[in-house]
């Protein structure tokens, strides 16, 4: 328990009462008799809040929640007695995670639930606990305050961003497609796998018309096809020292995770199986899967994935990817290619290239291209404009030894990674490259 702002200023105005008396202005008298009935006051003051219940608190919250995505909390207080309370409210939320509308003042009344929202961001994914709730309640008088803790235990897990999957729910694989921002092009009569019968149009081939339905129908009708369905794509994820950089608040890794989240989500639509390997840092994998319930299986894989400042063995990954993985499938490697790197990189393209499609998606730091575009007017700005030029050669040149052994190299920043992601699938089943 400690003394509130009141009692403060109380003791202030009966210390400079006491002056007054020290000077012969009052009798001493005065300055006992206020000093006395202050204590009393005082003392009953705090005696009733000792006494007070402590209120009843209760939390709602989503077991599951998307990182960097602000979120509602609702805290419902009740009156532990027959006293009405004033009291200042905390939620003690796990780590630094930036918070809106706390502390609350409340005044909680019996018979009355006292309701209120705060909003939250998580800044980081795995699985954390809310410890409890902290309340300072104020005495009748303001003379007093104390402090108490609700033990208010309550786990959420934050998971990579999927709300976009929500939205794209919406819209059919194509239009989800375009609203990645990938560029998708039409293509019709392609493909392998008969889709449906349509009335004729004109510039369809001879080889699309079904004579036989057209016969029935007494006009011409022309068969679809659609790209083959039930294909592999495998999601292969560095989380080693190079995923560890940011451009924003949330680090190279996580938008890694949701951008394969969205190109999972877009291959399940349309059919294929999609699977997940992580390898440098934290480990994992998950079997290619098929059908939009994946996308759960999938979530609860990779929540908890964290990329560590050590390095990545792509050779190993490689090869535990080859033991693993049978059947052919588009392996999409996401990861950020250095020239130091190149020769195991390539080492480990050339293994997986004799049973599936490589793609490399190298992730490029934005501040790269801010520096570009600054002016250089001091020695040290030419330096490092130099500097920044020879990496980017290095860089380039690794992106063209991978060229070089037919490998599908996607050279993008964090923001730009979901549509070329996207976009090089569609672009692979489009062309019956598997």
């Amino acid at each position: 328990m400690r003394p509130g702002i009141t009692l403060v200023w109380c003791l202030a105005a009966w210390s400079l009462l006491g002056f007054a008396c020290a000077l012969g202005w009052l009798p001493i008298s005065a300055w006992q008799i206020s000093g006395g009935a202050l204590a009393a006051v005082a003392l009953i003051d705090a005696w009733t809040l000792s006494r007070l219940a402590t209120p009843v608190v209760r939390r709602i919250l989503p077991g599951v929640i998307p990182v960097g995505v602000e979120r509602d909390a609702t805290l419902q207080l009740e009156a532990g007695d027959t006293h009405a309370v004033t009291l200042d409210v905390h939620d003690l939320l796990p780590g630094d995670w930036p918070v809106h509308g706390l502390p609350r003042t409340l005044r909680v009344t019996p018979g009355v639930d006292s309701t209120f929202n705060y909003r939250f961001t998580p800044a980081q994914r795995g699985s954390f606990e809310f410890s409890g709730c902290q309340l300072r309640l104020k005495s009748p008088l303001r003379l007093w305050r104390q402090r108490r803790q609700v033990a208010l235990k309550q786990t959420v897990r934050v998971y990579p961003n999927f709300a976009p999957l929500a939205r794209f729910a919406l819209f059919s694989a194509e239009q989800a497609s375009r609203v990645v921002g990938a560029h998708v092009q039409r293509s019709r009569g392609e493909g392998t796998e008969f889709h449906q019968l349509r009335e004729y149009r004109v510039g369809d081939s001879l080889r699309q018309i079904d004579w036989k339905a057209s016969q029935r129908a007494r006009k011409l009708i022309s068969r679809d096809y659609q790209h083959e369905r039930n294909q592999q794509v495998v999601m292969l994820l560095d989380t080693g020292r190079r995923l560890l950089a940011k451009d924003d608040a949330l680090s190279h890794f996580d938008h890694v995770l949701n951008a394969s989240l969205v190109v999972s989500y877009l291959a399940l639509r349309r059919g294929d199986a999609v699977g997940l390997m992580a390898s440098g840092g934290d480990a994992r994998w998950l079997a290619p899967q098929r059908g939009l319930g994946a996308v759960d299986t999938l979530l609860n894989t990779i929540f908890d994935l964290e990329a560590r400042p050590v390095a990545t063995d792509y050779l190993e990954a490689a090869t535990l990817l080859m033991q693993r993985q049978r059947r052919r499938a588009l392996v999409m490697i996401v990861t950020n290619v250095r020239d130091e790197d190149i020769e195991d990189l390539l080492t480990a393209v050339r293994l997986l290239q004799r049973q599936h499609l490589v793609c490399v998606a190298s992730l490029r730091e934005q501040a790269l291209d801010h520096a570009l575009e600054g002016a250089v007017d001091t020695i040290e700005q030419a330096i490092g404009a130099g500097a920044l030029a020879r990496y980017l050669e290095d860089r380039n040149r690794a992106h063209q030894s991978l060229r070089s052994q037919g490998v599908i190299v996607l050279d993008v920043t964090c923001a730009q990674l979901p549509a070329a992601l996207v976009e090089r699938y569609l672009a692979v089943k489009r062309g019956g490259l598997l």
